[in-house]
């Protein structure tokens, strides 16, 4: 407002007495942002008084009105409000000038000292506006809007910073010098080579293994059991208690198993995959054999000639990695048989004992294993970010947190396993290996969301299934 005062007072001779009402909206223009000239048109539409004086320039019959008249109508409403510009903005030193929009710079008269005035900063809601101009300088961006960072009194938008110090999603395999140098160049390749995940897990390198703990109240490994009935069996990390600055990636399962000599019975393992912690309810089914999903490879052991032993191997590789804490085996039984009338698929619990036609044997796991690495997890780090939601530093670190955590979202979900309704692994992260509640995990999600709707191009986040409660 100080701005337009000064103004005014400096043109208030050159102003005619006519115009009290222009001067008077001069006053009632804000000084604190930059005015363009739709804008003074909205203020000067409010002006009651002004339009009443302006209606009666143009309508008045009057010999002295008549002269005004013939003005008014040479000079249209874009005159005065271009006219309201050029005072607020180009008369300086007494010097009246003629603003351009364009380039926001004045037109000074010839041979006189400048005429150009402070002109404030933009607010408006584009991504490099301000949301306000500084208290101190009305020439510079004061606050920006979400998504922007302020720097050196102009808005530009937010990067997220690099996500590594809290949660590495780049493959860094260990121990990689150690390689036999026929597979250096192969390991150099991992990340995007399915084959070479492929020919390390037929072979079972203990390089890419990743050590879990086995549980089973019905299998011990390397023991003959029944397998009437199904079997279960788990192996899992216990993260949080051994772990807690790793999590993990699984690529690949593989189990050998033996069957006593001329069995007729086939294994039928089904796979759940936990991938944060929880209950086993808070697992997703491995759809092995279904469109696009790979199988189970079997190779089997010639040496072993006291038993048909066989190698079961199942790559998922880089394009169906996903991320696991627990993974439960269910094995069931089912009978071979060469009668295309027989559903091969039909499960016998318990297989039938008295079925003289078939020899159901015995069975035997030697070894089961889990493949694929581990990643760097600072989940302190994480907290103290979600923290910044609420508390920040600034308001340039509460963005940052914000898109950080965005970005967090983004990438842990697009390693949502093969599902009609992709997963939200996100929130079981935030759940199980941050340990929060149920509502600071429902909290945090609607802050993203919200954060995220504001933003200039805000990136669709699609409807996931939950997976943890």
């Amino acid at each position: 407002m100080e701005g337009s005062e000064r103004a005014l007072r400096r043109t208030e001779a050159s102003i005619s007495p006519a115009c009290d009402e222009f001067k008077t909206l001069l006053k009632r223009l804000p000084a604190d942002r930059f005015l363009n000239t739709s804008t003074i048109a909205k203020f000067w539409s409010a002006d009651l008084p002004l339009q009443k004086r302006y209606a009666q320039l143009e309508s008045s019959t009057a010999l002295v009105m008549g002269k005004a008249q013939k003005v008014v109508r040479k000079l249209p409403v874009g005159f005065w409000l271009s006219r309201a510009q050029s005072l607020l903005y180009c008369n300086e030193h007494g010097v009246q000038g003629s603003f351009s929009e364009e380039v926001k710079s004045c037109s000074c008269p010839a041979e006189q000292p400048t005429c150009q005035g402070a002109v404030p900063c933009v607010v408006g809601t584009s991504s490099t506006s301000c949301s306000s101009c500084a208290a101190d300088n009305a020439t510079r961006c004061g606050a920006c809007h979400h998504g922007n960072l302020l720097h050196l009194g102009s808005c530009r938008p937010s990067v997220a910073a690099s996500l590594d110090h809290y949660l590495n999603l780049d493959l860094d395999m260990p121990d990689a010098e150690v390689l036999k140098a026929s597979l250096i160049l192969m390991l150099s390749n991992i990340c995007g080579s399915k084959d070479t995940v492929k020919y390390l897990l037929q072979r079972l390198d203990s390089r890419i293994e990743v050590h879990a703990i086995y549980i089973s109240n019905d299998v011990r490994l390397g023991s003959w059991f029944n397998p009437a009935w199904r079997k279960r069996m788990l192996l899992t990390l216990k993260s949080n208690k051994n772990k807690s600055n790793l999590i993990h990636m699984l690529m690949g399962i593989s189990f050998q198993i033996c069957l006593t000599k001329n069995s007729t019975l086939e294994p039928v393992p089904a796979i759940y995959v936990n991938p944060f912690g929880g209950s086993h309810s808070e697992s997703w089914f491995m759809p092995v054999n279904q469109p696009d999903f790979p199988d189970w490879e079997r190779t089997r052991l010639d040496a072993v000639v006291t038993a048909q032993c066989y190698n079961w191997t199942l790559t998922m590789g880089n394009t169906w990695k996903s991320f696991f804490e627990t993974v439960h085996i269910y094995l069931r039984s089912r009978i071979l048989t060469d009668d295309p009338t027989v559903n091969e698929t039909l499960f016998y619990e318990p297989l039938d004992l008295d079925d003289q036609t078939s020899n159901l044997g015995y069975m035997k796991i030697n070894t089961l294993k889990v493949f694929g690495y581990s990643l760097h997890f600072d989940p302190e780090g994480i907290k103290d970010l979600i923290l910044q939601l609420d508390y920040p530093y600034t308001q340039g670190t509460q963005d940052a947190a914000f898109l950080m955590l965005l970005e967090m979202r983004d990438r842990v979900n697009r390693l949502s396993p093969p599902a009609p309704q992709p997963l939200d692994l996100f929130s079981c992260l935030l759940r199980h290996r941050l340990k929060l509640s149920v509502g600071e995990v429902a909290r945090i999600k609607d802050s993203l969301q919200l954060f995220n709707s504001k933003l200039p191009n805000p990136s669709p986040e699609p409807e996931r299934a939950q997976l943890c409660s």
